[in-house]
């Protein structure tokens, strides 16, 4: 494994490259020493992946002229049609907060494009960048905050990954309790160094577990955020001789990982949610988003949920919400109007996990808001109750229906949703369902552990 030599100073680094040309980026590659190129996307499921290349591409690397083999990545294209462009956002370029043995590496995150230079259907950067371009067509701009948890566990004797927990801390704990504080505080600086501006880190619910929150930004740029997060978090970690994990739920009995996502709608510079003398202080467009997330809700878990083991993080007593409503008051539903108003007016979906795709959980997230928008829906009733104490008769007054109960039921669901299916398109959509419906094959072919101590001597 290569050495990291510690992290650079990059006095002078512009801190915002928003509208940068390639010209800019080669000056900034030249002028600080960068000695690799990491062209980097993501495949259907939201793993991180790239193309790596020296100096001597760096040129045709900006111009968009690197290919690579698409058929190799989960869900993007058969043999017959494999190779792929990489077309580099050039407002994304940083340098890695550390130099290995070989050099200084920097980064561009990457649109898919086919070798015609067209945008290629199976880029879930590119969904979520069409689904941006419809509420631009509307007036809005989508803004959105996640809050990715994480679990830190050691590594076992031979280097593979463990779920004991480095600690026994437990919500907001501190050291000695919070083991985790050191590794934190890299991660931290190590985001500040790519440009994030962190709002706050403490110790979660759960043993092991950690949250670092930053700050809210457009839909296209907070799915950047994260999936230059998870790559981090999972890097410090992997330096530090342990293993950082956004599995939903890998403890048993204790709470999963979520990823709640705060969002509103802006026109222009002025929060489309706010309405200080509307109904519970929002604006018609703010209460027909939230009713269009509830009528998608069930259909989009398949995307925000994408795992098996999503839906053991989704059952009752873990905080995790398993009710499609809305609440002002409690966090039982899947949707909650946090206090703020004004230009803090928002909407938190609750239900989303870190093991989801960024790019395609906002894609269908902001497709079922607009689509609440654009038919003008009204918003049901807020529940104000615990749910989880409701009986049948009163869930059924407020109409609260359940997310679905496993990743099968949840396909099924997404699957006959058609403004989800569109938000996705036809590619993106096939490729998901068949990946997807492979995994649940491959678990129920499984015997548990659970079922041979229930099962075998009874039977």
């Amino acid at each position: 494994m290569a050495t990291r030599i510690g992290r650079p100073i990059l006095d002078g680094f512009p801190t915002d490259l928003t509208g940068a040309s390639k010209q800019h980026v080669a000056d900034l590659m030249g002028r600080f020493d960068v000695d690799f190129l990491r062209l980097q996307f993501t495949d259907i499921l939201g793993v991180n992946k790239n193309v790596e290349v020296p100096r001597s591409q760096f040129e045709k690397a900006l111009d968009g002229e690197i290919m690579f083999d698409g058929s190799s990545i989960e869900g993007f294209v058969r043999i017959e049609e494999s190779d792929m462009l990489l077309k580099p956002d050039l407002d994304t370029f940083r340098i890695m907060p550390y130099e290995d043995e070989g050099g200084r590496v920097a980064r561009l995150l990457c649109d898919i494009h086919a070798p015609d230079e067209s945008p290629f259907a199976g880029c879930p950067r590119l969904a979520l960048k069409r689904q941006v371009e419809r509420a631009k067509k509307l007036g809005f701009t989508m803004m959105a905050g996640c809050e990715a948890e994480f679990f830190l566990f050691e590594k076992g004797a031979t280097g593979d990954p463990t779920t004991v927990t480095h600690d026994s801390g437990a919500y907001f704990d501190l050291t000695p309790v919070d083991e985790g504080e050191e590794l934190r505080r890299i991660i931290v600086k190590d985001l500040e160094h790519m440009g994030f501006e962190v709002e706050a880190a403490h110790h979660e619910v759960a043993p092991g577990q950690h949250e670092i929150d930053f700050k809210y930004a457009d839909a296209l740029t907070t799915a950047d955020n994260l999936t230059t997060f998870r790559f981090v978090v999972r890097d410090v970690a992997h330096r530090h001789d342990s293993v950082a994990s956004f599995m939903p739920k890998p403890i048993i009995g204790q709470n999963g990982s979520g990823m709640h996502t705060h969002q509103s709608l802006f026109r222009g510079d002025k929060n489309a949610f706010s309405a200080p003398d509307g109904k519970y202080g929002l604006s018609d467009v703010a209460l027909s988003y939230v009713e269009g997330l509830l009528q998608h809700a069930r259909a989009f878990v398949a995307i925000t949920n994408p795992l098996i083991n999503s839906y053991k993080r989704l059952v009752p007593g873990y905080e995790a919400p398993v009710n499609v409503a809305w609440s002002m008051r409690n966090r039982s539903p899947c949707v909650r109007i946090p206090d703020r108003r004004g230009e803090g007016s928002r909407c938190e979906l609750r239900m989303p996990d870190p093991a989801a795709n960024p790019y395609l959980s906002l894609a269908v997230q902001l497709a079922a808001g607009l689509d609440g928008v654009e038919r003008k829906l009204e918003a049901r009733e807020p529940v104000n109750r615990n749910i989880f104490s409701m009986s049948h008769r009163d869930r059924r007054k407020y109409k609260i229906d359940e997310l679905p109960r496993d990743l099968h039921e949840a396909l099924d669901v997404f699957a006959k949703d058609k403004v989800m299916t569109e938000a996705l398109g036809e590619h993106l959509t096939e490729r998901f369902l068949e990946a997807k419906r492979d995994e649940v094959l491959q678990y129920n072919l499984q015997v548990s552990k659970w079922e041979i101590d229930s099962y075998l001597g009874r039977y």
